[in-house]
């Protein structure tokens, strides 16, 4: 399994009328924390889309357990726990400042050529980089 914590300062903005983390805002958590896993691993987002690579969202699953609040510095908590192949399944734990869970999630991406939209197998490179952290 690979891991990552990305630690995260609710903004005002980012609150509804009851003053809870609106939870659409979530994805957006959940993206900057995938992007940050893989910048980590060692795969750079920006140069798969100038490979011609592209990484689409196929499902995304949230389950909300408790409210998140304006100023609240919230660590979302991403692993993958799967070698990829033509999907690459993310896993989520979002925890507020007193390490409680306020929500867990999934995000499965799909590999595609962006010429054509077509899924693909994981490139080597990025299959080589999960071996060490997942059998």
């Amino acid at each position: 399994m690979f891991t990552h914590t990305e630690k995260i300062r609710v903004r005002y903005g980012e609150t509804d009328k009851m003053g809870y983390v609106y939870h659409g805002n979530y994805a957006l958590y959940y993206e900057i924390s995938r992007v940050e896993l893989l910048r980590k691993l060692g795969i750079d987002y920006s140069k798969l889309e100038k490979e011609g690579i592209g990484l689409p969202v196929l499902d995304y699953n949230i389950k909300f357990i408790r409210p998140a609040y304006y100023d609240e510095i919230i660590s979302v908590v991403v692993s993958v726990t799967q070698k990829p192949k033509v999907k690459i399944t993310f896993n989520y734990e979002c925890l507020n400042s007193e390490n409680l869970l306020i929500n867990t999630g999934n995000v499965t991406l799909v590999f595609i050529k962006l010429n054509n939209g077509k899924p693909i197998k994981c490139p080597d490179k990025i299959s080589y980089l999960f071996e060490n952290y997942i059998e």
